[in-house]
């Protein structure tokens, strides 16, 4: 019954996701990068833990709010080490088409990865964003 409740609650997200569009928040490839570089599939590097937030361009609350609670556990937990990576990608932008590909992504996702392991933790991030915090720690730190 949880797990039928999880995924009701993951398709409504996926599905508001889509429906809404927010200005509040910069979309366009240079902002969402801020400090870091473009990762193509071929140059990221393996000693490095890669926290990746997919996104369209259309949002909605809750994707923001998923986001910036990763974003900013990454900052806070992470924030020292160069061996973890927050990255926000534009699903649209053509210079993500092979982290894209590689993902399999469609709609907003967040992905733990380092070389070829890695977790989809989008379901549970988004039925619970208040949790996102421990859920990355768990997640980044089996990888490190």
């Amino acid at each position: 019954m949880k797990q039928a409740l999880l995924i009701l609650l993951a398709v409504f997200t996926m599905t508001a996701c889509g429906n809404k569009k927010t200005d509040a928040v910069k979309t366009t490839a240079d902002t969402s990068l801020e400090n870091t570089e473009i990762v193509s599939v071929a140059a990221a590097d393996s000693s490095t833990v890669y926290v990746y937030y997919f996104h369209g361009k259309q949002r909605c609350k809750t994707c923001i709010v998923v986001q910036n609670h990763s974003k900013e556990a990454i900052e806070q937990m992470y924030g020292d080490n160069k061996n973890v990576q927050f990255l926000e990608v534009l699903i649209e932008d053509a210079g993500y088409k092979g982290l894209v590909e590689k993902y399999g992504v469609s709609w907003s996702t967040l992905i733990v990865a380092k070389g070829d392991d890695y977790i989809d933790i989008t379901q549970n991030s988004f039925a619970n964003p208040e949790g996102v915090k421990e859920l990355l720690k768990t997640e980044i730190d089996r990888r490190l």
